[in-house]
């Protein structure tokens, strides 16, 4: 996780900072999502259509302060390139630490509330020691490598770590269906790909309904409270799944 031996480019710096500059001021007293994404370029408006469905679900933390995880910068090796959306929370989010992760050198982008980690997704150790720096994550949103294999993975490391009460979004689930991603278009029952496994989740909710006598249940079926599907996107919410079955008892009906 250290940056220690990337040596920046002061001219470099010096650009991107009046660019921020810019676009900071341009944002400034803009409380739609869309306006601010918009002002900073972010492809989660226009290119995808995201950014109604964030405010949405994210609108409740607006105010609040909170630790947001992003997994993905942007910019590929472009170390002075990306980040546009960090950019665009940290607006959104006036009290929030914004925190990412990416495979490529990205520290010259960092700012006041924007701090970015050096590393994969699924490196587990990686993983863990970003977590316990960060501590407490209250939105986790992946929008990452998009390969189908590491959303799962990722998704398994990290929603253990979310806060009660927080959300996890997975972006680009269009790569469920692309063979190069890991995803398949003509088996749509693959158990491989993330669409497939998100949906194999859905039946957590109902954990409390299966006739299985003596069922255990899994930690997603105790902590998964809700799941929202959209064109390429998929929202999880975190909490205690305790609502009883209004006939089953103990996974068995009464005799």
């Amino acid at each position: 996780m250290s940056n220690s031996f990337f040596i920046p480019n002061p001219l470099m710096l010096l650009v991107r900072k009046l660019t921020n500059l810019f676009d900071n001021h341009r944002a400034k007293g803009k409380d739609d999502l869309s306006e601010i994404g918009e002002v900073y370029r972010t492809d989660k408006v226009g290119k995808h259509f995201y950014t109604p469905h964030y405010s949405s679900h994210f609108e409740r933390f607006r105010h609040d302060k909170i630790n947001v995880l992003e997994i993905g910068v942007g910019g590929y090796k472009n170390a002075y390139s990306g980040g546009k959306s960090l950019r665009m929370w940290r607006s959104y989010f006036p009290f929030a630490n914004i925190y990412s992760i990416d495979i490529y050198e990205k520290s010259p982008i960092q700012e006041e509330r924007i701090k970015i980690f050096k590393g994969s997704q699924v490196d587990e150790v990686f993983m863990d020691k970003v977590v316990k720096e960060i501590g407490d994550l209250d939105l986790i949103i992946d929008d990452g490598s998009h390969v189908n294999e590491h959303v799962i993975t990722t998704f398994n490391l990290l929603f253990p770590r979310l806060k009660d009460g927080g959300i996890y979004v997975v972006e680009d689930t269009q790569t469920s269906y692309w063979k190069d991603m890991g995803g398949d278009s003509q088996n749509l029952n693959n158990p491989k790909t993330m669409m497939n496994y998100f949906k194999s989740l859905t039946d957590s909710l109902n954990n409390q309904e299966f006739l299985i006598p003596g069922y255990q249940q899994t930690y997603f079926d105790q902590k998964i409270v809700s799941m929202h599907f959209y064109h390429n996107m998929v929202f999880i919410y975190k909490g205690n799944n305790d609502e009883k079955s209004n006939i089953v008892v103990n996974n068995a009906k009464p005799d």
